[in-house]
């Protein structure tokens, strides 16, 4: 483009108004002194933490752009259809990230009930005019874009639960006051899930839930006896629909007959780890990828960085993971306030337990439940409320860093 030189030496495209070049260069400014302030001496936890989140969500995005290229251009005829949804929705993402790490946390606060209503409003409206995919009515069309609603309730459960903890931690030896509403708490956020038929994210959410529960003290009785109702709800569920029960009965008698072809998934992803061997075949060269393994770039994006990268990069993510875990838990420890540590530990426990379960779905050790990898697997809705929830925890972990936290060491008192 043409330059016309102005005075001072300056150059300007030529046809560009002076007034909107100057607009283009306070947002740059902004924007600059904008990551400048946001990045500036911070402590090593939050360093860390996003260092690890942005590392994740690129080999994420590498995955599924090998993972996904083969159904792209079968179903798309464009072999970057569905990584160029995950990179938009990553940049979306990483700008919430952003705006949530820089809000007061007590404003976050205030907002969860709002936020929780029109979420939980929308999840309602799925079971009325959503879409069904592979059984599970939990997406719908808004604007355009497909939205699973129950993603950010994961999300807004967490918060909501720790501000009403945070309201009544002196009242937590008292069941009728704490306990018993926080399981009614959670069946607000759970049963519409299951209503949809997403089991897979409702039995997430009441891992999280629970895990969380206990961290925060819930008397011994009472654990015991919510551990016995889930180990009974959890398998009346999973046998309430023929689809599901299909799936477990062909997981617990994998040598049976399977007319159905449940276990075609499993199956071909173990093979996938097996051709992938110690170091994998090379990133882009699955064969398992074509055709082989239904939701390769989804639930299944595992066997297919087992098959590209070996037994060394499929040990290498879990270690990633647990290195998550491992800074979001010393965040907690720096964190004095209970409504922000229970925050961290309820996101902790999310990521951790959802990984946890994915990874043994694709090892065989639990049914197929249509879990994705956090961060990882193709999934506009679960990217962005991963990320705005550790949009959330960095936030958190600025005031820690703002008011002079110091993360406890082993054997200090």
């Amino acid at each position: 483009m043409a330059t016309t030189r102005t005075k001072g030496g300056s150059t300007r495209g030529a046809g560009v108004p002076k007034g909107a070049n100057q607009r283009v260069n306070r947002l740059s400014e902004a924007t600059s002194s904008f990551f400048k302030n946001f990045f500036r001496a911070q402590s090593r936890e939050f360093y860390l933490l996003i260092g690890l989140v942005i590392f994740i969500v690129g080999v994420g995005l590498l995955m599924v752009l090998s993972a996904s290229f083969v159904d792209s251009l079968k179903v798309n005829n464009n072999a970057f259809a569905i990584f160029n949804k995950q990179f938009i929705s990553s940049v979306a993402g990483f700008l919430m990230l952003f705006v949530l790490a820089s809000f007061p946390v007590d404003f976050i606060k205030r907002l969860v009930i709002p936020a929780a209503a029109a979420a939980l409003g929308v999840q309602v409206l799925v079971l009325l005019v959503g879409t069904a995919v592979n059984g599970n009515k939990n997406w719908i069309s808004i604007l355009g874009f497909t939205v699973q609603p129950s993603e950010f309730l994961k999300l807004l459960g967490i918060v909501y639960v720790a501000r009403f903890m945070y309201e009544r931690q002196d009242e937590f030896d008292d069941p009728r006051r704490v306990w018993f509403p926080l399981v009614a708490i959670a069946g607000v956020f759970i049963v519409p899930v299951v209503a949809g038929g997403d089991v897979g994210t409702a039995i997430v959410m009441a891992a999280f839930f629970f895990a969380l529960w206990a961290s925060a003290g819930l008397p011994r009785r009472l654990i015991n006896v919510y551990a016995i109702i889930g180990a009974i709800s959890v398998p009346v569920i999973m046998f309430s629909n023929s689809s599901r029960r299909g799936r477990v009965m062909a997981w617990l008698n994998p040598d049976a007959a399977d007319p159905n072809d449940y276990n075609w998934q499993t199956t071909h992803g173990i093979w996938a780890f097996a051709a992938g061997g110690l170091q994998g075949v090379g990133l882009g060269q699955s064969k398992l990828k074509w055709s082989w393994i239904p939701e390769a770039e989804n639930d299944f994006i595992f066997a297919i960085i087992g098959e590209e990268t070996g037994l060394i990069g499929a040990l290498a993510l879990i270690v990633l993971f647990v290195f998550l875990a491992i800074v979001m838990i010393r965040i907690a420890m720096r964190t004095r306030d209970l409504y922000r540590r229970l925050v961290v530990m309820g996101v902790m426990f999310w990521i951790t337990i959802q990984a946890f379960i994915n990874i043994a779905v694709v090892l065989t050790l639990l049914p197929v439940l249509g879990v994705p990898l956090p961060l990882i697997s193709a999934g506009g809705s679960s990217l962005l409320a991963t990320l705005m929830a550790f949009g959330v925890v960095l936030g958190i972990e600025r005031e820690n860093h703002a008011l002079g936290a110091v993360t406890p060491r082993r054997g200090r008192r």
